[in-house]
């Protein structure tokens, strides 16, 4: 049993050793080449212009040179008229999609209307601790949001829609708050 081992151990380090190569075989890289510059382009000749002897052109008569074809004339290209200024047409206005609200009580809508305005109130004068403050992306991210849901509420309070004014009034509150605790 050992002398197995001894010959998987041997024939492992033979492995190896062949494996390994060869130590005396260093590559070296070549030494660069040269490139000799391309050589100017030689100048060439100017091409000869043969011109007629001048006795030549005395010579003929002007009888004998064709006469010039008559070259007709072109047609007129008809002018295209420019096309009319487009017309107004007065498009009926398309009727605004109804707001589909839930019907309040008088108690209700107070309450709608007091939160709603309480909300506003208070993310407005977040806003107005805010804006002496020099803002991150974050807190400018935040302060844009405050500043469009309290847009959107005001517009939802012009048109009588205390429910969606309400929760865009909260929000806007909520993330005031946010704002001004992240100062």
């Amino acid at each position: 049993m050992k002398a197995r081992n001894f010959h998987w151990a041997l024939l492992a380090c033979l492995a190896a050793v062949a494996l390994a190569g060869c130590q005396r075989n260093i590559v070296r890289a070549a030494p660069p080449s040269v490139i000799a510059p391309p050589a100017p382009p030689q100048p060439q000749p100017p091409p000869e212009v043969v011109l007629p002897p001048a006795e030549a052109k005395e010579s003929t008569p002007l009888e004998t040179l064709p006469e010039p074809a008559e070259i007709p004339e072109p047609e007129p290209v008809p002018v295209r008229p420019k096309p009319a200024a487009p017309v107004d047409v007065a498009r009926p206005k398309e009727p605004e999609t109804p707001q589909i609200s839930p019907e309040l009580s008088a108690s209700q809508l107070a309450d709608a209307q007091r939160r709603t305005t309480q909300n506003i109130a208070v993310a407005e004068k977040n806003l107005q601790v805010a804006s002496g403050k020099d803002l991150n992306a974050s807190q400018k991210d935040l302060l844009e949001k405050v500043r469009g849901f309290l847009e959107q509420a005001h517009e939802a309070v012009r048109a009588t829609d205390w429910v969606r004014a309400q929760s865009l009034a909260e929000k806007a509150q909520l993330l005031s708050a946010e704002l001004v605790k992240s100062f």
